[in-house]
């Protein structure tokens, strides 16, 4: 895998949104954030553009993408937030541009198709992590999340244990592997695709945002019928916020989860603040990570080199 080079002090990081429009106010609050850590921002040219539930037409989106990759003086995209529109410039990116001009990338959400189109076309190590306007700008954006932006800065070995928060173990084991996945919605938006998730003898991390039970309930057994599950040698079950549901009988997501992973041939390992929630834990996608359920440990090889 490529590792991008490091940040320092006074570089220069691009802000687009490929995806739905960010919020302008919530964007422009957020930007003093990275200013502080030492950066400068620069945002993409059409970032204020709107059309309906995309930022913008496809041509402008992708247009940015391509700006922000080709122009040198970025060491780093961070994206505004994600929505919905990313998958609609995947077969449309220059690959290739990428490759000459490896660089940070960092962002979640809808941006999972493009962390798993990016990584299985060029090799490059993303990054999980929290957005400006739809995270940073949040009064609930804390020092736990903001800090661990500091990995783009210094290689590092980030290790989730549960002094952070309790961790619950679905199928016991220890694994190691190439750390893949991220929004599980997006992930079964790849399938029968050119840009398919692989996950074979890869850690899958899985979360998502407003889905309810029988939903996840539907994409697991999508995963599993497409032998997405039993390719894997383990998953990290990150955060799976907002999935309340108003049926009157329902399965609990903990429930789900026994039916998919109990019986699982490797560890399996839920509860991570990894997602849409605060803390944030952000991670290196690509990167070679272990998972064990003996001392509840993740551990993740540095991102950046």
């Amino acid at each position: 895998m490529i590792r991008p080079t490091r940040l320092k002090k006074g570089d220069k990081i691009g802000v687009i949104a490929p995806a739905g429009p960010p919020d302008l106010e919530k964007l422009n609050k957020a930007i003093p954030f990275f200013e502080n850590i030492g950066l400068h921002v620069k945002l993409g040219k059409n970032i204020k553009e709107v059309r309906g539930y995309l930022a913008g037409t496809d041509e402008q989106r992708l247009e940015d993408f391509h700006d922000m990759i080709a122009d040198r003086k970025i060491k780093a995209i961070i994206f505004a937030r994600g929505g919905y529109g990313t998958g609609r410039l995947i077969d449309q990116i220059n690959y290739n541009l990428i490759k000459r001009n490896p660089k940070i990338i960092w962002g979640y959400s809808d941006i999972t198709y493009l962390h798993t189109a990016i990584r299985q076309q060029t090799d490059l190590i993303t990054f999980h992590g929290p957005m400006l306007a739809s995270d940073v700008a949040k009064d609930e954006f804390d020092a736990f999340t903001g800090g661990l932006f500091q990995q783009l800065f210094e290689p590092t070995e980030l290790s989730y244990r549960e002094k952070i928060n309790p961790l619950k173990a679905y199928a016991a084991g220890k694994a190691h592997g190439q750390l893949v996945g991220g929004n599980l919605s997006l992930l079964i938006s790849t399938l029968g695709t050119p840009y398919e998730i692989n996950t074979k003898d890869k850690l899958v991390l899985l979360e998502d945002i407003g889905e309810e039970p029988y939903r996840i309930d539907s994409m697991l057994n999508q995963l599993r019928l497409a032998g997405k599950l039993l390719d894997a040698a383990g998953i990290v079950i990150g955060d799976f916020a907002e999935s309340a549901t108003n049926l009157s009988s329902s399965l609990t997501m903990h429930q789900v989860f026994e039916d998919y992973f109990t019986d699982f041939n490797g560890p399996v390992l839920s509860g991570f603040k990894i997602g849409h929630c605060f803390p944030n834990f952000s991670v290196p996608l690509g990167a070679n990570a272990k998972l064990s359920t003996e001392d509840r440990t993740f551990v993740i090889e540095p991102g950046v080199k």
